[in-house]
């Protein structure tokens, strides 16, 4: 019986060819995405923001307008309302309040939508989240994608040698800030479930430059006069398989995940298929030719096997 092969076990594919054009297109992708947070900025939730979210079930499909108008004159400052998911389930988001001193304020306005609703309403789902619970959230966030990235740095470095290390890292905020570009222009939620998703963006994309870096490193033992950039490249096709096989199957569940898990966790899958696609862009393209402008030294000793 025959297998399926999506990638041939020998490739040869010249991508140090195109290392340069990578380089630029990458520069531009950063400078955009950098361009759209200080511009458009991210479209931050409650957990950010502070303020409260209601889920509410409608007897039928939601008249959004209608909705409007009734919440609308309860003074409650700013409010969103969309659909979420089926027509008869809205999202209701009511920002904080600038005076709020507490989650009271915020409640009280939970009672007061409850009250100028029908009865017929069901609430599916109340969010609350405070300015000094929201700010800590922030920081909380930005401290643990900086950690993850300075310990991978360090795992890198004590792996392998600092050049290898540098070029990982490099390939990491590459991925990270695309990912956030991406966020700024389509203007998704930014929550904490993305901030995960983020997290295990950097822990994938590590994934497939190790594997690659290991191969590099061996193909380094091995082949002490080849150029570097032909050992790139042949490591890079001897680990291309495994990269696309690895890389289809994890998009096969995440895109699963997209159109059957609903709206809640639509964000965090998201953000994963776009962080496999970044990361195996990068893995390839980014971490392996920086090493040729780093220099690495093609004598390993034996001490430095695993």
């Amino acid at each position: 019986m025959r297998t399926l092969k999506l990638v041939p076990a020998e490739t040869k594919i010249d991508f140090i060819r195109l290392h340069i054009a990578s380089f630029i297109v990458s520069l531009f992708l950063v400078a955009a995405s950098l361009g759209l947070f200080f511009t458009q900025g991210l479209n931050f939730g409650i957990d950010f923001k502070g303020g409260t979210l209601i889920e509410i079930g409608t007897n039928g499909p939601a008249n959004i307008g209608d909705l409007r108008d009734v919440i609308g004159k309860l003074d409650l400052g700013e409010v969103q309302i969309q659909e979420f998911g089926s027509p008869d389930d809205v999202l209701i988001r009511v920002g904080e309040k600038v005076d709020a001193t507490d989650n009271a304020d915020n409640l009280s306005a939970v009672d007061k939508i409850r009250n100028a609703l029908p009865q017929d309403v069901t609430f599916r789902r109340v969010e609350v989240v405070g300015p000094q619970i929201s700010g800590e959230l922030v920081q909380a966030g930005f401290l643990a994608v900086t950690v993850a990235i300075g310990l991978m740095l360090f795992y890198i470095w004590l792996r392998f040698e600092w050049q290898f290390s540098v070029g990982a890292v490099l390939a990491l905020i590459h991925d990270i800030i695309l990912t956030i570009g991406v966020f700024c222009l389509i203007q998704i939620e930014f929550n904490l479930s993305i901030i995960a998703a983020i997290l295990t963006i950097v822990g994938y994309s590590m994934n497939d430059t190790v594997v690659v870096y290991d191969r590099v490193r061996e193909n380094l033992r091995r082949f002490k006069k080849m150029p570097l950039s032909e050992l790139a490249n042949m490591s890079i096709n001897s680990t291309l398989s495994r990269t696309v096989m690895t890389s289809v199957t994890t998009l096969l569940a995440l895109f699963s995940l997209y159109i059957l898990g609903g709206e809640v966790i639509r964000g965090f899958t998201m953000a994963m298929i776009w962080g496999v696609f970044v990361g195996t862009y990068s893995s390839i393209f980014i971490a392996a030719p920086v090493l040729m402008y780093l220099g690495v030294k093609r004598d390993w000793s034996e001490a430095a096997k695993d």
